[in-house]
């Protein structure tokens, strides 16, 4: 069973890290003010900016290999679900930095990622602001319940179904697998792994 490459294993983990990171930002600081929520709201809007860059350099990184195929095992219902629920990842992944910074536009507040000032995607507009503040809101909420049901299969896939799909995404040694890949015919004769 093939791996994805490792440009690909790279961005998906980096991106993992960025998403909880930024997930975990994000619901530090809409409860109340606290001493470091401006810190927190700068890192926020950094890490935002930084996930767009990761998202599209993953999208076309993507769009250039093909996914490894998944065990003939696996039903054609949950290999679709599992494609839909890729593409959903990457929609939402685009979606939130592009709201929070149009968000910020509304709002009339700079986008400053070091020593630069992003353009406004939007002009000010306290009402739009509003509607895009609870967009990213739900959105983020949607991507929480997306990465936690990503995760969740992953691990089943490792410790359960113990199939390989969880290897296509892994660092380190591939274990054997006793499924055949969806694009060997079902009954056709399968090699034994190298031990």
């Amino acid at each position: 069973m093939t791996r994805y490459p490792l440009s690909a294993r790279l961005l998906h983990w980096a991106m993992a890290a960025l998403l909880l990171s930024q997930l975990s930002l994000g619901v530090s600081m809409v409860d109340r003010w606290q001493i470091w929520t401006t810190p927190a709201i700068q890192l926020h809007k950094a890490f935002g900016v930084l996930a767009l860059v990761l998202v599209l350099l993953r999208l076309a990184n993507r769009l250039r290999f093909r996914a490894p195929p998944l065990p003939h095992s696996i039903p054609a219902l949950q290999r679709a679900l599992a494609r839909a629920s890729h593409w959903a990842l990457y929609g939402l992944m685009l979606a939130l930095p592009l709201t929070g910074w149009a968000m910020h536009g509304a709002a009339g507040l700079p986008v400053r990622v070091g020593g630069f000032v992003l353009p406004a995607l939007m002009d000010a507009d306290l009402a739009r602001y509003g509607l895009l503040r609870e967009l990213h809101a739900w959105l983020a909420y949607g991507l929480l319940a997306l990465v936690l049901v990503h995760a969740g299969a992953a691990l089943h896939h490792a410790w359960v179904r113990r199939d390989g799909v969880f290897d296509h995404m892994a660092f380190g040694k591939r274990r054997a697998v006793d499924s055949s890949p969806a694009d060997t015919p079902p009954g056709a004769a399968r090699t034994p792994p190298p031990r």
